[in-house]
């Protein structure tokens, strides 16, 4: 069940794993590698036809184009906008939902469970159209709100289903000890079984918050303006205006992707010890 440590493996085994670690490293870091070349090349490079060798300069003014003459700012705002709020709405609803359907054994718990799995299964595509009507006929299209609430909404499932096995691990008895003392049930909630979440709060958000800013279906159905998408939808409605100008498109994408990894590096201690809590052998 669980894996081996490759220091009991066979010599043969460990010598394929040191070659292999540093090639697949390699070849997930290489277009990663390119794209953060691609936004330093200069654009005589490009016209030239340097379009994967060294570039011949390091052009810092690509990132100061985007940001002087393009909206990406406006863009980046919206994504923070709309990320953040999911981030601790659809959080702080899973904790108050996960506690209930792990902690008490009311009728019909199974089904409402099964119901918050039942909708990470649904394919995001067949509800395009009805969530676009809905938010139309509630005045929030093309507004961040109206995205983040539908964000909330479709994360609360997924979020519910990770808190309320995490806290089906925590030790019971300490809210049957707090119950005996007279604990009313919302300090319990508050002083007991919260303070133990910190580690799944903490790598829920990180997960959350990184499915959201990455999300560009939604953005591009629920949003069209530039006052309302988020980075994602924005760079790609600039890619028309930046016609094979491959190292500005490369420089929004590196500014696109540093929020999510700084967020990772910054909650990665607690991150961690969420995913893993509980895998344990023995």
């Amino acid at each position: 069940m669980f894996p081996r440590p490759i220091q009991q493996a066979s010599a043969p085994a460990q010598w394929v794993y040191t070659i292999a670690l540093p090639v697949a490293l390699f070849l997930w870091l290489f277009p990663l590698l390119g794209v953060a070349l691609t936004s330093l090349r200069p654009a005589a490079d490009l016209a030239a036809g340097n379009y994967f060798g060294m570039p011949t300069g390091i052009a810092w003014e690509n990132y100061v184009y985007i940001f002087t003459e393009t909206p990406i700012g406006q863009y980046m705002l919206n994504s923070m906008w709309v990320t953040i709020p999911t981030v601790i709405g659809a959080v702080g609803l899973s904790l108050m939902t996960g506690f209930a359907l792990a902690v008490y054994g009311f009728r019909g718990s199974i089904l409402v469970f099964f119901m918050f799995v039942a909708g990470n299964f649904v394919p995001f595509q067949i509800l395009m159209v009805p969530v676009r009507d809905m938010t139309l006929q509630l005045g929030m299209y093309d507004t961040w709100y109206g995205l983040a609430l539908f964000h909330i909404a479709f994360q609360t499932g997924f979020c519910t289903l990770f808190m309320r096995n995490f806290i089906k691990a925590l030790p019971f008895e300490l809210i049957e000890a707090a119950r005996v003392e007279g604990v009313k049930e919302w300090r319990i909630f508050w002083y007991i079984v919260l303070p133990l979440m910190r580690p799944a709060i903490a790598a829920l958000s990180v997960l959350v918050f990184t499915f959201i800013w990455n999300d560009f279906f939604w953005a591009t159905v629920l949003t069209q303006g530039v006052d309302s998408q988020p980075i994602t939808a924005g760079l790609s409605s600039l890619n028309g205006q930046w016609i094979a100008q491959w190292h500005l498109v490369s420089a929004g994408s590196i500014l696109a992707a540093l929020p999510p990894v700084a967020m990772f590096f910054l909650m990665q201690k607690h991150f961690i010890a969420g995913l893993t809590f509980g895998a344990t052998k023995g």
